[in-house]
């Protein structure tokens, strides 16, 4: 089987290896560069495993004058053998240029196999963080191997991606409450971190290793709906595609309607004296169900903003609307999308509570529709800025998934590649040079605990699921 390997830590470089276990790549000692103190490298996350390829990123360390641990470029270096091979790892990727922020792909893998890898920076090799996402026994990390996954039977369909939280306009980055806990702002000089990471989003997907002709935005596209804000998103939005086709949006909490005299120019909120609707203007109707068909798929998107306040909620209107159309064909493969999560689960274990959710009644009754509607398969949610998945309150057969933020820290996007069979999930890291070092920078919001809360386990971020799409086109 051919491997191609693919370096993203610096000038491309793309090499063709038959086996791993070739051999005339014969092991060499990591070209360290010359480095008056020691080099840790550290951070390692086993990102993305998909059936044929794998996804790795580490950063690379040194101490300072003050003895505090500060990024350092470094070559680096991927090793690989698969591990019911009884031959060393042999080097399977390296790269080109120096950067502390180091990301490696490798494509070509074996659908179904065990590998054992080893990262390394300046020739040392990289470990995990102290975290539980990563640190903890039979993580891939502490393991140092990796199982690809086997996809569904049947041709692959179509690849979606699921993106949420860019908070466009936002200038400190992991605020909770007033000023805590402390934040993070980007450096002089540099563009604001809410446009890297929209740029390196959409930069990602339309390259051939990502493929999403179709993306899907869960909300909170703004920091706070500013005309101005809102027209810069959509403007970056427009340059990548179509809108209504290519992409789709619906607003989150953040993209509500507010007060102020920068908002006088939109329009009015009905019933309201003070509130505007920026949003209506350059995305649409607030409360209004967002539909679309894509080759038989039914896309779904939910306005569960409220008027005020950080939690959920479904206005009448819009919940029949939703419910018109999965009672006329409750069979149509469906996904839904929406900014914020609807099960108990979800109440229970983001930082915010319940109350942070969909509201209860709200979410209870939309699970019951998905019940008598079994065509509906995922729902793609924002707003707890993590990824993850969460168990249904009913008996319908939905993942509830949450999907980490754009913005920081882990930085990146889920792809969904529907097959006739099934359907794969992948997170992916963007992985532009300022992309992946605001997301390495960003690792310590939460006074450092951000990699535990968002990241999420190797199998939330990469999963498969089994069902019958042969009726999609």
């Amino acid at each position: 089987m051919e491997t191609r390997l693919t370096s993203c830590c610096g000038p491309s470089r793309r090499t063709v290896l038959g086996a791993l276990g070739l051999a005339a790549l014969l092991p060499v000692a990591g070209r360290a560069l010359a480095q008056p103190d020691p080099v840790l490298a550290t951070d390692l996350e086993v990102v993305t495993v998909t059936d044929t390829a794998a996804v790795l990123t580490w950063t690379t360390r040194t101490p300072d004058a003050a003895g505090r641990p500060v990024p350092v470029p470094t070559d680096g270096e991927l090793w690989l053998a698969p591990a019911d091979s009884s031959r060393p790892p042999r080097q399977v990727w390296g790269s080109d240029g120096a950067t502390p922020f180091h990301y490696a792909q490798i494509d070509g893998l074996e659908p179904g196999r065990t590998y054992r890898f080893e990262a390394r920076g300046a020739g040392v090799r990289a470990t995990p963080a102290v975290s539980a996402a990563t640190g903890l026994p039979g993580t891939p990390e502490t393991s140092g191997t990796f199982t690809t996954l086997v996809p569904p039977p049947g041709r692959l369909l179509r690849t979606l991606a699921l993106a949420n939280d860019i908070h466009y306009g936002e200038t400190v980055s992991g605020l909770v409450a007033g000023d805590l806990p402390p934040g993070f702002r980007q450096e002089p000089g540099l563009p604001p971190y809410p446009q890297v990471m929209l740029d390196a989003l959409l930069d990602d997907l339309r390259r051939a290793d990502r493929g999403a002709a179709t993306l899907l935005l869960a909300g909170d596209l703004s920091a706070e709906a500013t005309p101005t804000d809102l027209r810069a998103v959509r403007d970056r939005l427009d340059r990548w595609g179509n809108a209504g086709t290519d992409y789709l949006a619906v607003r989150g909490n953040h993209d509500r309607p507010h007060a102020g005299g920068e908002y006088a120019g939109c329009p009015a909120v009905p019933g309201t004296a003070e509130l505007h609707d920026c949003w209506s203007d350059t995305f649409g109707p607030r409360q209004q169900l967002v539909e679309y068909e894509l080759g038989g798929l039914r896309l779904l998107g939910l306005d569960t903003s409220a008027l005020d306040g950080s939690g959920g909620v479904l206005d009448p209107p819009q919940f029949d609307r939703m419910s018109e159309l999965l009672r006329n064909e409750p069979d149509r493969p469906t996904l839904v999308f929406g900014h914020h999560p609807v099960t108990v689960e979800a109440g229970l274990t983001n930082t915010g509570g319940p109350g942070f959710i969909l509201d209860r009644a709200h979410a209870l009754r939309l699970q019951q529709l998905y019940e008598r509607a079994p065509g509906v398969f995922l729902q793609h949610s924002g707003h707890t800025h993590r990824t993850r998945r969460t168990r249904p309150d009913t008996a319908c057969a939905v993942e509830f998934l949450e999907v980490a933020a754009v913005k920081e820290y882990p930085g990146g996007y889920s792809l969904l590649r529907i097959y006739e069979g099934g359907y794969t999930v992948n997170f992916y890291k963007t992985r532009t040079q300022q992309a992946r070092r605001w997301s390495t920078l960003t690792r310590g919001e939460y006074f450092g605990l951000l990699p535990d809360y968002a990241l999420g386990t190797f199998s939330d971020r990469n999963h498969v699921v089994l069902r019958d799409f042969s009726g999609l086109h």
